[in-house]
């Protein structure tokens, strides 16, 4: 019987607990316990919060491999995760008009269109493991979610490179979905 409550499982329940943090931190900067604040102290706080989550996201998948700890619990709970932490990071930026609304539309629809798509291969029992691309795929949006975040140069044009890779990406899940 496998151990559902492992490190990394915890790490990707923290990464979940970490993602309305961040989201609060990006677009409730109305809120009285913020008065005080400079606005980019908010962008700090919300940064540091995306990059420890996103730490965690590399950890707990190395941890897993290295320890054979994967479970189907942590199978769930990792892609949830990072949805989730997605979702909170665009949607965050849209709402500060950071990131443009069709960006978030096309990487967020691919994103739900690639998950169901993995469901339905996974009841098919077809092999559904991540391609290179999926891995590149994000590390630039989260590349380009810390820019925007941080509202450093370049962040637009990062995150419509990140729509092209992740269109690519989900090109590539299609392709070899059909393929076997």
């Amino acid at each position: 019987m496998e151990k559902a409550l492992n490190l990394p499982n915890i790490l990707a329940l923290f990464r979940i607990a970490l993602a309305p943090l961040m989201l609060w931190f990006l677009v409730d900067r109305d809120n009285t316990l913020f008065a005080s604040w400079h606005p980019s102290w908010l962008d700090y706080f919300a940064g540091l919060i995306f990059v420890i989550a996103s730490v965690t996201d590399f950890f707990d998948g190395f941890i897993a491999r290295s320890w054979n700890q994967m479970t189907k619990l942590g199978g769930i709970l990792d892609p949830l995760a990072d949805k989730m932490l997605m979702l909170a990071g665009f949607l965050g930026l849209m709402v500060m008009d950071r990131a443009s609304a069709w960006a978030v539309f096309l990487i967020l629809s691919r994103e739900f269109f690639i998950t169901g798509l993995r469901v339905v291969a996974v009841s098919e029992g077809k092999d559904v493991a991540s391609t290179m691309a999926g891995k590149v795929k994000t590390v630039v949006q989260m590349i380009a979610i810390g820019f925007l975040i941080m509202n450093w140069p370049f962040a637009t044009a990062l995150l419509w490179i990140a729509v092209i890779l992740t269109l690519y990406s989900g090109y590539e899940y299609i392709r070899d979905y059909f393929k076997n």
